[in-house]
């Protein structure tokens, strides 16, 4: 084998490496945005929706773990009840996770068993009248 033809064989196998190049680039980038990018960009919308929608009753723990409940929510701070009598202000942004209260937990459930009671309710009406007919 000549010196040329040694030449040639490694300038072709040097061109299809510099194609492949920048499909791998383009490769692991889409990777990065789908498993990296994109789940980050939803949590971040979620927090900021969650954050923007506090009220007064809603549990929640602070980012340095404080547990407590909204007293008070204003435009860019919240008071957080700790304790009896004791409350502190905190940044909205300083809010780590809401949890619903007690109170709208229950009157959810209620609300929901007596949907259902209701339409079984008219199921049996319906079929008493057809039982009638």
């Amino acid at each position: 084998m000549s010196f040329i033809q040694l030449l040639l064989q490694n300038a072709a196998a040097a061109q299809g490496n510099a194609l492949m190049m920048p499909v791998t680039l383009v490769l692991i980038i889409v990777i990065f945005y789908f498993f990296m990018i994109r789940p980050e960009n939803k949590k971040r919308k979620e927090t900021e929706k969650m954050i923007a929608a506090l009220k007064k009753g809603d549990k929640v723990v602070t980012i340095g773990g404080i547990h407590g409940v909204v007293s008070q929510a204003k435009e860019k701070t919240v008071i957080v009840k700790v304790d009896d009598g004791t409350k502190i202000e905190f940044n909205r942004s300083a809010i780590a996770t809401v949890e619903l209260s007690k109170k709208n937990d229950e009157s959810k459930e209620v609300k929901a068993e007596k949907n259902d009671k209701a339409e079984k309710d008219e199921n049996k009406t319906e079929q008493v009248e057809d039982v009638q007919k």
